[in-house]
């Protein structure tokens, strides 16, 4: 079959991970349409609210547009509140349009954040809306290669320099593996100070084997 008019599939690699003081998430840049690489700078990192963020996986159209919905939603929160919204009402509200058209979108996002009643969360939706909790969630494509490598190095309580070495070296891993995930490495931080920013380009990505 001629591989340029097969169905298109998307691939990625995405992870978050709870520390002592909030969050770091990151995810690999690499969009592709089946064998076509259609962006390799692409930002997967979506803000929803000041304190809130979640990593994109699946349909960048079906996933750009709950974001979209889920920010809406919680705009009009805040207000009533005059409070920054609560990391799980952004993923309940997120859940339920995930679950309520399970049938018509191809979505995997995981959505974390901090807020003053529970510090760090993060939470895995995965393809169907069922909904999660967890101190380290990985997602996309990349991730069946790095399962090992997160149970081997993942510690409850890490620094925040620790995080981010293990998002960065496990995002690496997925990426040398997985042929849809690339590019560049996009890493947030969440704390209460608010969200820290940073990009790993390709030349400074670490090194585990040489080919």
């Amino acid at each position: 079959m001629d591989p340029w008019n097969q169905e298109l599939s998307t691939g990625t690699s995405i992870m978050a991970v709870e520390f002592e003081d909030g969050v770091v998430l990151g995810a690999d840049s690499r969009t592709t349409t089946g064998v076509y690489i259609a962006n390799r700078v692409t930002d997967k990192l979506c803000s929803i609210s000041e304190n809130i963020y979640c990593c994109q996986s699946g349909s960048a159209a079906d996933t750009q547009a709950i974001c979209d919905i889920v920010a809406y939603h919680l705009k009009f929160h805040q207000m009533e509140l005059g409070e920054e919204p609560r990391v799980e009402v952004a993923a309940k509200i997120m859940q339920e349009i995930c679950y309520e058209y399970r049938d018509s979108l191809m979505a995997d996002i995981i959505l974390c954040g901090w807020d003053k009643y529970k510090g760090g969360q993060v939470f895995a939706i995965p393809l169907g809306g069922m909904i999660s909790r967890l101190p380290v969630a990985i997602g996309g494509s990349g991730s069946t290669y790095v399962y090992g490598n997160v149970d081997a190095e993942f510690k409850p309580g890490m620094t925040k320099e620790q995080s981010l070495k293990f998002v960065t070296e496990t995002l690496t891993c997925a990426m040398a593996r997985d042929g849809s995930s690339g590019g560049v490495v996009r890493l947030a931080v969440i704390t209460k100070a608010g969200v820290e920013r940073h990009v790993v380009l390709g030349d400074q990505l670490p090194r585990f084997f040489e080919g």
